[in-house]
């Protein structure tokens, strides 16, 4: 009774698992549940969640829609498709605000609500506005985001392709892989690609992983995401060296895990990086 939404990821990070939106919307549903579906690594080039019975979309503006790795921002998508006042679970929406006269959003919005009370509550009370410049960038890198994303999806198969034939590579999580448990619901959900972000393992393990990235020249050791250029990070060592072993391997992150973000240089330039970061293991 406490459920409020439904919240997943399209596509997820860091090991490149596509989510069957559609049974998860048919739970949610069953349940009066909106769902939520953050579609930040997919971009909406590969993924279009309302088409597959998401309620509201968010994206985080940085990684693959600005692309470039140099502006803040996110967006929120409203599908218009879920009733906001059915359940009484969302008094915000269904009944009336007092700073505003008495309106009731969903009464004076109907279906859209979610969208407005993100405008006229969100905004007035945290603040969330893009810069001009941020929004100019963005914008901007919108207008190349086919072009660009075709090249990521490219370029990632072909480098989780050679990385799986590698002998200091126990494993590769690439949903683009024929072999992956994951294959067939990228094959529905994202036929143009399988995205750009994916984990593999060494075989050397956690000192193994550090080495590698420290070899690397023309991948930059970031945390970020959905960026032109090449990343690549050791979660072990760095966004997750908090956290107990156990916690690490529950969390994608164990000790020879090693997270890709591809980018859209040369596919040989790429190789080429990671052959000879590799030969240094």
């Amino acid at each position: 009774d406490r459920t409020k939404a439904i919240f997943i990821e399209s596509l997820a990070n860091p090991g490149g698992i596509f989510v069957d939106i559609e049974k998860i919307g048919d739970i949610a549903r069953k349940h009066g549940l909106p769902l939520i579906v953050d579609n930040t690594l997919a971009s909406p080039y590969l993924v279009r969640p309302i088409e597959h019975g998401a309620d509201i979309v968010v994206h985080s503006l940085t990684k693959f829609i600005g692309g470039h790795g140099n502006s803040i921002g996110g967006a929120i998508i409203d599908g218009g498709t879920f009733d906001w006042s059915k359940s009484g679970k969302y008094p915000m929406l269904s009944e009336p605000r007092p700073e505003y006269g008495g309106l009731v959003l969903h009464e004076t919005f109907g279906n859209f609500a979610f969208a407005i009370a993100a405008r006229v509550l969100g905004l007035r009370d945290i603040g969330p506005a893009i810069s001009p410049f941020n929004a100019f960038l963005i914008l901007t890198g919108l207008e190349t985001l086919p072009l660009r994303m075709q090249r990521h999806c490219d370029n990632a198969a072909s480098v989780a392709g050679w990385l799986s034939n590698h002998p200091k590579v126990a494993w590769v999580n690439y949903p683009g892989l024929p072999g992956d448990k994951n294959n067939a619901l990228q094959k529905k959900y994202s036929p143009q690609g399988a995205g750009a972000v994916f984990t593999f393992g060494l075989k050397g393990g956690y000192e193994a992983g550090v080495k590698f990235v420290e070899g690397l020249e023309l991948f930059s050791h970031l945390a970020n995401v959905g960026d032109t250029k090449s990343l690549v990070i050791h979660p072990a060592s760095t966004t997750h060296r908090q956290l107990s072993d156990e916690q690490k391997v529950k969390a994608g992150a164990g000790p020879d895990t090693v997270r890709l973000s591809i980018g859209i240089e040369d596919v040989n330039d790429i190789v080429a990086d990671l052959e000879q970061a590799l030969g240094k293991v």
